[in-house]
């Protein structure tokens, strides 16, 4: 059985979720001024120790290779296409699916509910690509979500990009991008920390850091496209949903498989759903609301005989995530502290 990351998304002309679409007016553009030992704003895999982070430099993208405006964009664009098309691994995850003979009112939930959890772009109603807040300056969000959206583009011409998190305007100077990532690689590590330019109060979700999530139900929230497990996914129409799923597999990856509650040996949960297109970064959460921890980060769909890009998330369907747990040092070396 492959992976495919199918739950991001078609690279058309896509604003940022902000108050001015991602790319913050030229007007209020002013220069990024760099604290000594500060990240650049700009891409950097996080392959020194901590300390030594001022000598990742401007422009490169991993591993120090720098990036022109138009080798960025060629390469924006063949890496979504690569990623729609592999998906034995289906790493384009957003927005959430559920069971057929459950009201979808029932999954629909509000943003305030969800402080720490915001969407990285929007074009049109659609919302694309999510990320969570895990620090007072930093969140976490897939990898491929980075190339995804015009995150990239703007931190590379040396903007800042414009997101809306608990309410508020906040904006990401930074992109550090885990060293094991590869976008040509399905197999690879697809994490990415996002750098505030501000430190906030605002509420954080902890992360998991026992190795016990398997079994445990998690709940997952997106605002990608909506579907049934009899069809797959329908349609997009920028809601924020909820569901819930138990973690079937825990290994380098957690899994979580939704099941069709028709079946005679179904243990499907009342909410049981899985992500669909655009929740890809989303967060799977263990615990109670207000005590929630980050378990993991939706990445992908894994591609069985029945699999079809259009009727991602039908029942059967296993999503994806990327285990928190087996990523705490790298996180910690770049955040500074968990």
């Amino acid at each position: 059985m492959e992976f495919r990351t199918v739950l991001g998304h078609q690279h058309y002309g896509v604003r940022g979720a902000g108050d001015h679409g991602g790319r913050v007016p030229h007007a209020q553009n002013l220069p990024y001024r760099k604290p000594q030992a500060a990240l650049s704003a700009q891409f950097a895999a996080a392959t020194s120790p901590p300390g030594n982070l001022s000598r990742r430099r401007r422009g490169r993208g991993r591993g120090g290779r720098k990036v022109s405006k138009a080798g960025a964009g060629l390469r924006t664009l063949l890496t979504t296409l690569a990623s729609l098309a592999l998906l034995g691994w289906f790493g384009v995850i957003e927005a959430i699916i559920i069971r057929h003979d459950v009201n979808a009112r029932q999954h629909e939930v509000r943003a305030a509910e969800f402080p720490a959890i915001f969407y990285l772009e929007q074009r049109g109603g659609d919302r694309i690509c999510v990320a969570t807040v895990i620090h007072a300056r930093w969140a976490i969000t897939a990898a491929h979500c980075v190339h995804e959206t015009s995150l990239e583009p703007t931190l590379q011409t040396g903007n800042v990009f414009g997101v809306r998190v608990g309410g508020r305007d906040r904006l990401i100077d930074t992109v550090v991008v885990h060293p094991g990532y590869d976008a040509n690689l399905t197999a690879s590590t697809d994490l990415a920390l996002l750098r505030f330019t501000d430190t906030s109060t605002a509420p954080v979700v902890a992360l998991q850091t026992d190795p016990t999530e398997l079994g445990q139900v998690a709940t997952l929230v997106g605002w990608g496209f909506f579907g049934w497990g009899t069809t797959g996914r329908e349609f997009s129409d920028g809601k924020i949903r909820m569901a819930v799923n138990r973690i079937t597999e825990a290994g380098e990856r957690l899994q979580m498989r939704f099941d069709d509650p028709r079946l005679p040996e179904s243990d499907a949960l009342p909410m049981e759903g899985t992500p669909g297109l655009w929740d890809s970064g989303g967060p799977a959460l263990l615990g109670e609301r207000g005590n929630y921890r980050l378990a993991g980060v939706a990445v992908g769909e894994l591609e069985g005989e029945r699999f079809s890009e259009e009727t991602q998330g039908r029942y059967g369907a296993i999503a994806v995530y990327e285990r928190l747990s087996r990523h705490l040092d790298w996180i910690e070396s770049v955040v500074g502290m968990i």
